[in-house]
């Protein structure tokens, strides 16, 4: 009835791919856009594993902001509107004291951040004894630096005979790693589409750090504004012809219009890069990559090259448009 009366009729191909294998019991690594039914996808076999007259915490979402704990938190309310299932979200920067309360009544599912869980558990409040799911949303940044260790912290808490759901958007290194340390035999979702260097002529020109910005002047007459929201609402929507952004555009930018792309500064890894540069699902398009390399860049320039597996020539005078022109 929770799921009739959210509105959903039919399961998107990220909940048809993962609610059944998550009611199996078996550990899941799934990587899907935002905005795909995502969140559903765990909460509601979660729910639906949670023995609601067992008054213990039987599940655990974990998830890197406050914001995503609140949204999340929120459609396993609405999914389990029906259910008696008690539901707590805790984050940091909230009253320690005001959750350590609430977790002396019943709780079944808890939603929240690593750091703030892991707070309640070292204290004996939050007890995971008996928490047999447990799930990781946007679990590349999880498996950031900063939360990393915490997560691994909040792991030897639970049974030996947990299922974890791992549900993300990028592959990097530090998932692999996690993967082979922490799941058993794990179902492998793909719902990506992979960048790709396909039909990208890729230049690098090599300058020192002060001469960048002189380098960058010769391409562009002028520079934008930083009202971010309306600068890139307007890039979107074709009224604007260039960018000028920070890492917070890391990956999963992927705008039609855009067919050249300079590193002002040279990404350290492989995987940046092809996020940057490289087309997700847009066979046929052409584009061209300039990259600014300094003498402290020339190892990751060649390192990148091998493990990418392509080819970043050295800039010509005169680059002729119908590489990047259609």
């Amino acid at each position: 009835m929770g799921i009739y009366e959210k509105g959903f009729e039919r399961p998107s191909p990220i909940q048809e791919e993962s609610i059944p294998i998550a009611l199996t019991g078996r550990d899941i690594l799934a990587r899907a856009k935002n905005g795909t039914g995502k969140t559903a996808s765990f909460c509601i076999p979660v729910l639906e594993k949670i023995d609601q007259d067992n008054n213990l915490i039987q599940a655990v979402i974990i998830v890197p902001t406050r914001e995503l704990a609140l949204q999340t938190s929120q459609v396993c309310k609405e999914l389990g509107k029906h259910l008696k299932i008690q539901v707590m979200v805790t984050t940091g920067g909230t009253s320690l004291k005001d959750d350590i309360m609430r977790l002396y009544q019943p709780v079944h599912l808890l939603v929240g951040t690593p750091g703030r869980i892991l707070d309640l558990t070292k204290k004996g409040v939050c007890v995971l004894k008996d928490c047999s799911v447990f799930v990781m949303d946007e679990a590349d940044k999880l498996l950031s630096q900063e939360f990393q260790p915490s997560v691994e912290h909040l792991i030897s808490f639970l049974p030996q005979n947990r299922q974890i759901l791992m549900f993300l958007a990028t592959f990097p290194v530090t998932v692999k790693d996690f993967k082979d340390r922490f799941l058993k035999n794990p179902y492998i979702i793909n719902l990506m589409d992979e960048p790709t260097l396909k039909g990208i002529t890729q230049f690098c020109a090599f300058v020192e750090e002060r001469q960048k910005i002189h380098c960058l002047n010769t391409l562009f007459s002028k520079m934008l504004q930083d009202h971010r929201n309306r600068v890139f609402h307007d890039f979107r929507n074709g009224a604007c012809r260039n960018l000028v952004c920070t890492y917070l555009f890391t990956r999963g930018i992927d705008i039609q219009a855009v067919n050249v792309v300079i590193n002002f500064d040279f990404p350290k890894n492989a995987e940046t890069y092809l996020h940057r540069v490289g087309r997700s699902g847009r066979f046929g398009h052409l584009g061209l990559a300039v990259n600014l390399i300094t003498y402290e860049d020339r190892l990751n320039l060649y390192r990148i090259e091998q493990e990418l597996g392509t080819e970043i020539k050295q800039i010509q005078p005169h680059i002729d448009q119908a590489i990047y022109c259609q």
